[in-house]
């Protein structure tokens, strides 16, 4: 062609070979850059794929109760996970938002300040490892470093098998895993829970059994230990200052067979509900736990 109005072959191949070294739109658009985070589940799990989130909730009770990962210093804290502050999120300009079914009630408002995904890993009557696993390849998926959740998930199962080899010999016991409330009362964690799943994983059969609603079964008078007087109990903090100072003196709770018998371990703080980092730092503080009594 001629005259300037067409497209030369010359100028047809420059354009496609222009075209196809372009970065593509669409593939840029599927990595995120900026998320934020508004379940501890799905912040342990953005931290274990090494990648912080732009924001994140409650982070001085996570320091304390999830404890790791660890998050950096320059995460900002959107307030509490029940009292999330949209105007603070909103300013941030997040790419992506993460949440789960425990943040369903803000779904509306989280919307509208950037796209969301659920990444729910707690259903109830579902057990939480495989949903864990889903959540983390996802989160991997959209930062673009699948590699990095494949091998964490690698490394959580040959760290589970190496742990439950080191256990064997303890597993004749069901275990019963607990939160204590106060003095007198409890809640205890089935088989459906992060920690129940991982106790399966090590080997040991679940004191309490299927008999949780949503991963766990509160409140639970201290009596009831008596009916389960082979296990081993563990109680996961942290043990509110009132119990702590009170049970020493308790004449019901000396009176327990896992008490008499020295068989009651107390571990530092781990999510009840978090991903699969908890269930790899329960596992770990489990066993170091029950070496140490050895």
């Amino acid at each position: 062609m001629s005259g300037g109005r067409g497209i030369t072959r010359r100028g047809f191949v420059a354009g496609a070979a222009a075209a196809l070294a372009a970065p593509d739109p669409s593939a840029a658009a599927a990595t995120v850059s900026r998320a934020a985070v508004v379940d501890w589940a799905l912040v342990e799990t953005s931290l274990a794929l090494e990648v912080a989130p732009l924001a994140a909730v409650e982070l001085v009770l996570y320091r304390r109760l999830v404890v790791e990962p660890a998050v950096p210093a320059g995460v900002i804290d959107l307030g509490l996970r029940g009292s999330i502050d949209f105007e603070l999120l909103a300013s941030t300009r997040p790419d992506r938002i993460y949440r789960s079914n425990f943040s369903a009630w803000a779904a509306a408002q989280l919307e509208r300040i950037a796209p969301v995904r659920d990444l729910t890993i707690f259903r109830r009557g579902e057990k939480p490892f495989a949903r864990a696993e889903e959540a983390m390849r996802a989160m991997a998926a959209d930062y673009g470093v699948p590699a990095r959740a494949e091998a964490y998930i690698a490394a959580t199962a040959t760290e589970l098998l190496r742990l439950s080899r080191a256990l064997e010999r303890w597993t004749d016991r069901p275990v019963l895993i607990a939160n204590l409330g106060d003095a007198r009362h409890f809640r205890t964690f089935g088989e459906d829970s992060m920690f129940g799943e991982v106790a399966a994983r090590l080997g040991f059969r679940n004191a309490w059994g299927p008999r949780t609603s949503y991963s766990a079964t509160a409140p639970v008078g201290i009596e009831a230990l008596a009916g389960m007087p082979e296990a081993i109990v563990v109680l996961v903090g942290p043990i509110p200052p009132e119990a702590r100072q009170a049970l020493p003196a308790s004449a019901l709770w000396q009176a327990m067979p896992q008490v008499a018998a020295g068989r009651v371990l107390t571990i530092d703080p781990v999510n009840a509900f978090g991903g699969l980092p908890a269930g790899r730092r329960f596992a770990r503080l489990f066993a170091e736990a029950l070496e140490r009594r050895a």
